[in-house]
């Protein structure tokens, strides 16, 4: 059995779940506010746009569960954009998610069973260790990390730190289990999305990191949630709900990650009928995932347990 100190840490650790595995300090609320509501977004640096549409076609194989298709496209942008660090991050996604989809990791058997949620994925870290994965999210985190040296605002840069901090954290907390590790890379990427929706408050990927830890970390049962905010932690689960469906209004490469996140947690609240509709909008948009359409079926069950 576990002691109460292990189970605080792992608690604390895997507030950094799901998404690319993201955030809820106050500090970085308050940045993204205020840069919404003082700054004129039409004087704020942009990323440059993709007229080719590569990422797009990427994340769309990836979210049809095409990886081959997806790493190509993705490969494909590196030589295009040597120079941007987001076709290293893509490649890195890649890989996580395709473990992820094979471990079952972003179903509602996985994410309202908290056993599991907390436990991480079967097998030991040796077996799961992905190196591929560390390798290119590696590579893109030196990429952006050298933007940002060279210009700490720099957009591309700061939305690549948050991506591939947060992947790791997602990474560490249930793929190897190293709930520490992935506390750290949480607070990190925390700071990253913070100081990139503070710059730029479009680029709306950033709140599936916010939004997932902040509800996650609501979720915790009131002693513990008190324990966090010891250390500077706040979570709520109507914010994080609020900020994932930003996310899933308004986001790009990450608007479907943030529909499943959003329609899991909404089977949590037993909104069901909510949950529905995300997830129909999900199967109709991508056929060739079988996930979307088998959670959907789930979902539409009469069954007193899930409504």
């Amino acid at each position: 059995m576990r002691n109460h100190s292990t189970i605080r840490v792992t608690r604390i650790g895997l507030a950094a779940l799901l998404a690319s595995g993201f955030l809820s300090q106050a500090p970085v609320w308050a940045a993204a506010e205020e840069a919404e509501q003082t700054e004129d977004a039409s004087a704020q640096p942009r990323m440059a746009a993709d007229p080719s549409r590569v990422l797009d076609d990427g994340f769309r194989d990836l979210y049809n569960l095409n990886f081959h298709g997806a790493r190509g496209e993705f490969l494909n942008y590196q030589k295009l954009r040597p120079d941007d660090p987001l076709g290293q991050a893509a490649e890195a996604a890649s890989y996580l998610y395709e473990e992820f989809n094979a471990k079952g990791v972003f179903t509602s058997a996985f994410f309202l069973n908290d056993q599991k949620l907390l436990g991480g994925v079967d097998g030991s870290a040796s077996e799961n260790r992905n190196d591929d994965f560390l390798d290119a999210n590696r590579r893109a985190r030196e990429m952006a990390r050298k933007r940002v040296e060279s210009n700490p605002r720099d957009v591309p840069g700061l939305l690549v730190l948050t991506l591939t901090d947060g992947m790791e954290s997602d990474y560490d907390a249930l793929i190897i289990k190293k709930q520490v590790a992935s506390l750290g890379l949480m607070r990190k990427a925390e700071d990253e999305a913070g100081r990139l929706l503070a710059i730029d408050p479009s680029q709306q990927d950033a709140y599936v990191a916010l939004g997932a830890s902040n509800y996650i970390i609501g979720c915790l049962p009131a002693y513990k949630r008190l324990f966090l905010r010891i250390g500077g932690i706040h979570g709520d689960r109507a914010r994080g709900i609020q900020q994932m469906q930003i996310a899933a209004q308004h986001g790009r490469y990450l608007q479907p990650f943030a529909k499943i996140l959003l329609a899991l947690a909404f089977e949590r609240e037993h909104e069901t009928g909510r949950a529905r509709s995300l997830l129909a909008e999900l199967t109709q948009e991508f056929p060739g995932n079988p996930l979307f359409a088998h959670e959907l079926a789930l979902a539409q069950q009469d069954s007193p347990a899930r409504d």
